[in-house]
């Protein structure tokens, strides 16, 4: 907790509340800091946790990753598509094969298809950012669904990226 803080100058709430679990919260940042070193880059990183973040409904996860994406610079066409509860499709032809992955590997419990993983891969993804996507999915459904369990408020410093299902 003490890293989060220093790092973010302030230690969320929804910090605080998995760390009622100390293995949960241990847990969670390893995995997290484990995804943020994949090869995939950092929009396809971002486009994953969103993507599980609005799947989940999870109101912290879309406005932290919202204000993650914002300092990145990500488009605010990105951004909006992003946050949509619906998954509408994205502009940008290869996150857009990020995002139809995450949801077609949560959909079908990791079995996807041959058809499936060639879609993923002609858009110059790899077998690894494949299993990255896994990693990913992983992280952000421990976060998403322990931060639903725990009411997680909302930060004062992520309100202007508040989020309503």
């Amino acid at each position: 907790m003490e890293a989060t803080t220093r790092r973010l100058g302030y230690l969320p709430a929804p910090v605080a509340r998995l760390a009622t679990s100390p293995q949960l919260l241990d847990g969670f940042l390893k995995i997290s800091a484990i995804f943020e070193s994949t090869t995939l880059d950092p929009l396809s990183r971002e486009v994953v946790i969103m993507t599980i973040a609005t799947r989940n409904g999870c109101h912290v996860c879309v406005a932290m990753h919202t204000a993650k994406l914002t300092a990145l610079g990500a488009d605010a066409g990105l951004i909006a598509a992003l946050r949509e509860p619906v998954a509408v499709p994205l502009s940008d032809a290869r996150l857009e094969a990020v995002r139809r992955f995450t949801l077609e590997v949560v959909a079908a419990s990791g079995a996807v298809d041959d058809a499936t993983l060639r879609r993923f891969l002609a858009h110059g993804h790899t077998p690894q950012n494949a299993l990255e996507v896994v990693l990913g999915i992983g992280a952000y459904t421990m976060s998403t669904l322990a931060n639903r369990m725990t009411g997680a408020p909302l930060d004062e410093q992520l309100a202007p990226f508040a989020w309503v299902e």
